[in-house]
């Protein structure tokens, strides 16, 4: 035994003959392997969605994009392949026009029931975004959003700015139209503002760890996601590559946004069948549960 005690070797006994007794005790506490399709649960909401979401922005499906320039039926197939691959979570809005794409998609290839539908309003009072709920829900062919949030907030004090509007979301989320709302962000004051904002819901930021396409420097910006996380939002990570500017370093940045610990799940502006594969590709291969 060495320089061991007799109690030191009983107690070290005792705690490997437990373990070898408990398997299924010791199992509990390994958590899954984190994949791109992983499942997760969007701060103190119900709402669950994929790890990795679709992004509609501008990189993809909106009136500039690159994407957009390919054709109708290459958007239309791609949301289909995402789908066919796992990804539950689609990130719309209304100045993308990518609602009526949506509701292009056959029943069949994307369930309703199984996905995620993320929109946001550019809307300024309360009477447009009732009508924006209306109209969404009627474009993406749809009876509930997901999550509705206010696009692009830069102002600190945008709450007081936004009161009218954010009854207005409240009400929609009371009679069932809506299930969260929230807003993005372009500034790190508004964003700091949200993570202490009863009423937010979910926070859509920009986090990558280049800074590309940011609000501030990385660690700034994960230091406020982490403020949101623990206060129970759920929290949306978006610019990972940097609107594209960064696509040759997918695999650091996904590594680096999934390593924070705090990032719920990330829309990926995808432009190809393939690049959505090389992301699942790159998240299964992080060693990290």
């Amino acid at each position: 035994m060495g320089n061991m005690s007799r109690r030191e070797f009983m107690q070290v006994s005792g705690g490997v003959a437990a373990a070898s007794l408990a398997p299924d005790a010791l199992s509990e506490t390994v958590a899954p392997k984190l994949t791109a399709t992983t499942m997760r649960t969007l701060g103190k909401t119900d709402i669950e969605c994929s790890l990795v979401g679709m992004g509609t922005g501008v990189r993809a499906w909106n009136k500039n994009s690159a994407l957009i320039r390919k054709g109708h039926d290459v958007f239309i197939n791609l949301l289909k392949h995402a789908y066919a691959q796992g990804i539950r979570y689609f990130d719309m809005a209304d100045m993308y026009g990518s609602h009526p794409y949506m509701n292009e998609v056959p029943g069949d290839p994307i369930g309703r029931d199984k996905v995620t539908f993320l929109t946001k309003t550019v809307a300024k009072r309360p009477e447009d975004v009732r009508a924006d709920i209306e109209r969404f829900r009627k474009e993406i062919g749809t009876d509930r959003l997901d999550i509705v949030l206010f696009h692009c907030m830069t102002k600190p004090d945008w709450p007081e700015q936004m009161k009218g509007c954010m009854d207005a979301l409240a009400d929609a989320k009371a009679k069932g139209l809506i299930r969260a709302h929230g807003a993005s962000f372009h500034n790190l004051e508004a964003l700091e503002c949200a993570a202490e904002t009863d009423w937010v819901d979910v926070v859509l930021a920009r986090i990558n760890p280049f800074g590309v396409k940011m609000d501030g420097p990385p660690e700034k910006v994960a230091a406020v996601l982490q403020k949101a996380h623990d206060n129970g939002k759920g929290v949306l990570g978006m610019k990972i590559v940097g609107e594209g500017e960064c696509r040759d370093k997918i695999a650091e940045s996904l590594e680096y946004v999934i390593g924070l610990g705090c990032v719920d799940a990330m829309p990926i502006g995808f432009l190809a069948n393939d690049e959505v594969d090389s992301a699942i590709a790159h998240i299964d291969a992080i060693d990290a549960a």
